[in-house]
């Protein structure tokens, strides 16, 4: 095991030839980083030729890299870190969560998505609700939706790596045998959750050892889960013996049709859920093409509108007709510009994404420039749209103009912390291979099954319940997720891998990092740690989908001239502190065009690592 130095400045070195960069060491209270004195300076980026890896935890990033180390490609190493995030950080992730793919193959030189996310059960509806939670929608076992990230997982090795679930998972079952440390982030995470265990006892079980919160450095073991990985590994290995394929495709009939779909149900109709045995024999996850735009020499892809990634590509529409870099990097005019555009590009998101196997999305429209050039004009460059504006009108669908219950419509005042429920990886190999994925669903706030030592995804609750929206729950459809992971190529080359936690911050945070990079010529590591801005003029993922008109949060390492120009120009100012857990927590890799290096760089804000040789 590869060790680290304890510390937030500086590069570790190992065997002369391995850059990393840790962001673990901090201060943490209440999602805010509160140590800035030691971020007076930004950190050594990690360069490197041959490979790197970032990801949300330390362990899971040289998981990552011991398996590219023994000759795996970066499907592999993406899948060996997610797999550990589903250990060292199950608080954000989960077997039985989400993972949103998207991976370029460099033998076939095609971008391709893998759809990790499940689906509602067949017996929902929207009857459902209002018979038997007064029309509202109730967090829990009631929102769980069919498990998608193992399957993700498993068809990614199966259609892109080379190596077998026993092979990338050794990590992982080490650490969930044997225990890893908790770190500052994870012991403040189950203080401020640890409240609402008494509601799930498994869970406390778990992150409670013994009714006590463990103090950081202490180790967390999971012994339920490690059992689960063991017969993961058993099972594979014994239908392995005719092929590696074999074993993989008889892991995940073991997950959803074997046994351990049979506890999954079990589990859920013990506690009312509405999953089926059926439900989860008909689930699998599967390929899906891309949507991409270029902005300068990139091609920027994202995965479709079954998630909101498309929301960054429609932002980069928009601001492709202003000299962004002569606006000065983080200047008002650029602060004022991005916002508004944000805003013009939700409004589409609210109006018209949805599960494309259920609704039409036309983003070949709302990507179009002749569409872009009506809502540019929407831009006043001297005053802020006080709320989300109205959508954009296309021929070939009808956007949504519903209004909400009560409940729903009215603005939310307190701040809402980021909640733990997100991480990221990313991989590039030395022959141009990128995987990255943006897996989710943590356990603190719902119940794990005890018997399989992970819980069920509650991803329900970014679903809507008015008939007329495009993501209006129904049976076998997926809720429109906010976890999007990116990549770019560069003249056809692969050259980028960017992903970050955040829920509907998730495609500001990206979209920031990505212009540190491509336009103000940042490297990867300065690019994750430049002051951040977002908007919330919008209906929020999750339920009950409260909007906050105007405001817009800024970290207070922004300058005070422009924090009063955007006040100025009717921009509801909230002043986050000076590195904030609500920005994100971005990890991102790209191949210098010039040198050829690969630079990899991790967020300070939340728990993160990047590796590079």
């Amino acid at each position: 095991m590869l060790t680290r130095r304890n510390t937030l400045s500086g590069s570790t070195n190992y065997d002369d030839h391995v850059a990393y960069r840790d962001a673990s060491s901090r201060v943490r209270r209440n999602d805010m980083v509160t140590d800035p004195e030691a971020r007076c300076a930004y950190r050594p980026v990690a360069r490197g030729a041959n490979g790197a890896v970032a990801s949300g935890h330390m362990l899971a990033t040289l998981a990552g890299y011991d398996v590219l180390r023994k000759g795996g490609n970066a499907t592999d190493a993406g899948v060996a870190a997610g797999v550990c995030l589903c250990v060292v950080e199950h608080d954000r992730t989960s077997f039985g969560g989400v993972a949103p793919i998207i991976l370029y193959d460099a033998k076939s030189r095609k971008v391709t998505t893998i759809s990790g996310l499940g689906r509602w059960p067949a017996a929902v509806s929207l009857d459902y609700f209002r018979d038997n939670f007064s029309g509202r929608m109730k967090a829990g076992i009631a929102t769980s939706i069919t498990p998608a990230a193992m399957d993700a997982w498993l068809l990614a090795l199966e259609r892109y790596g080379t190596m077998s679930f026993a092979e990338i998972a050794q990590a992982a079952l080490a650490y969930a045998e044997e225990g890893f440390p908790v770190s500052e982030v994870l012991r403040e995470d189950i203080i401020e959750y640890a409240e609402g265990f008494k509601e799930w006892p498994s869970t406390a079980e778990v992150y409670t050892p013994g009714g006590r919160i463990p103090g950081v450095g202490q180790l967390l073991r999971q012994p339920a889960l490690a059992a689960s990985i063991r017969r993961f590994m058993a099972v594979e290995r014994k239908a392995g013996k005719r092929s590696r394929k074999a074993g993989l495709k008889a892991l995940a009939q073991y997950f959803y049709e074997g046994p351990v779909a049979r506890t999954m149900v079990a589990f859920c109709q013990r506690h009312g859920g509405l999953l089926t045995l059926e439900d989860l024999r008909r689930f699998r996850v599967k390929e899906e093409p891309p949507v991409k735009l270029r902005y300068g020499d990139l091609e920027v892809y994202t995965c479709g509108p079954w998630t909101q990634g498309p929301v960054l590509l429609q932002v980069l529409a928009l601001l492709r007709a202003y000299d962004v870099k002569a606006f000065g990097h983080n200047s008002v005019d650029y602060v004022h510009t991005v916002v508004e555009a944000i805003k013009l590009a939700y409004a589409d998101r609210d109006a018209y994404y949805g599960d494309p196997d259920f609704v039409h999305v036309p983003l070949r429209e709302l990507l179009s420039e002749d569409y872009c050039r009506e809502r540019r004009a929407l831009i006043r460059p001297d005053r802020a749209w006080p709320d989300m504006p109205a959508p954009g009108n296309v021929a070939s669908a009808q956007p949504y103009f519903g209004r909400r219950p009560p409940h729903e419509d009215a603005p939310q005042e307190a701040e809402v912390a980021a909640s733990p429920d997100t991480t990221v990886l990313a991989a590039i190999d030395g022959a141009g291979n990128i995987f990255c994925s943006a897996p989710s669903d943590p356990v603190l706030r719902h119940m794990i099954a005890p018997e399989l030592g992970f819980g069920i995804s509650p991803r329900g609750t970014q679903s809507w319940l008015h008939p007329n929206h495009p993501s209006v729950l129904a049976p076998g459809k997926r809720p429109r997720l906010t976890t999007n992971p990116v990549l770019a190529l560069r003249k056809g080359k692969p050259c980028l891998a960017l992903g970050t936690p955040g829920g509907d911050v998730q495609p500001q945070a990206m979209l920031q990092v990505l212009l540190n990079i491509a336009t103000f010529g940042m490297n990867a590591q300065r690019a994750t740690e430049e002051p951040r801005f977002a908007c919330f003029s919008f209906p929020n993922s999750f339920y009950p989908h409260r909007s906050r008109p105007g405001e817009v949060p800024v970290e207070t390492r922004i300058a005070a001239d422009t924090i009063a120009g955007l006040e100025a120009r009717g921009h509801k100012v909230k002043r986050w502190p000076l590195w904030s857990g609500n920005a994100g927590g971005a990890c991102v890799i790209f191949r210098d065009a010039k040198t050829g290096m690969l630079h990899a760089g991790a967020d300070p804000r939340r728990d993160a690592s990047a590796v590079a040789w």
